[in-house]
């Protein structure tokens, strides 16, 4: 799940089958009381027709708590005055060696925590740019990046492109978060 209308639609196929949930949030959903594995089969197949799955493995739910936590302070969260690296905050959201799950993700992924990061933040970009609200000093700012000019650097680098002339010539190039 990687946003709020992913998590309304996870509850609604729960409440559909009767089943009570503890806690729900990004990435995660906790049953009470725990379903059987019939029940939770019949959750997984409505889940599986919408685009979600369930993740029972834990190294593979690890990695989908990585992403959560990334996406979750990428997109819903003041990245202004971030005095630390998000690298570092996600290992301390998960009360987790960095390393450890660097390893994990990387292994899971084919790809670091910190180019997973990069990309989240270039696509949260895009979106600034497609609102047009902000100029790119200001977007720089809001992502908390050190400069406009490594903001550019960073973009031009995923993208190919500047973020003036992606402004110009790319109105639908952005893609999904979990698609990313």
């Amino acid at each position: 799940m990687v946003c709020d209308r992913c998590i309304m639609v996870v509850k609604q196929q729960i409440d559909n089958h009767n089943f009570l949930v503890s806690d729900i949030t990004l990435g995660t959903v906790q049953f009470h009381p725990e379903p059987t594995p019939e029940q939770l089969q019949e959750v997984s197949s409505s889940l599986k027709i919408l685009g979600f799955e369930i993740i029972d493995k834990e190294r593979d739910r690890l990695v989908e708590q990585i992403k959560a936590t990334v996406i979750q302070l990428i997109h819903h969260s003041d990245l202004t005055d971030l005095r630390q690296t998000l690298s570092s905050l996600v290992a301390e959201y998960l009360q987790k060696d960095y390393t450890y799950l660097s390893r994990i993700f990387s292994d899971h992924e084919d790809m670091t925590i910190e180019k997973f990061i990069i990309q989240q933040k270039i696509e949260k970009v895009k979106e600034f740019l497609q609102y047009g609200e902000l100029n790119v000093n200001e977007i720089a700012y809001a992502m908390g990046y050190s400069s406009n000019a490594h903001l550019t650097n960073q973009f031009k680098s995923v993208t190919g492109f500047t973020p003036s002339q992606y402004k110009l010539i790319d109105k639908n190039g952005r893609r999904p978060l979990d698609k990313i």
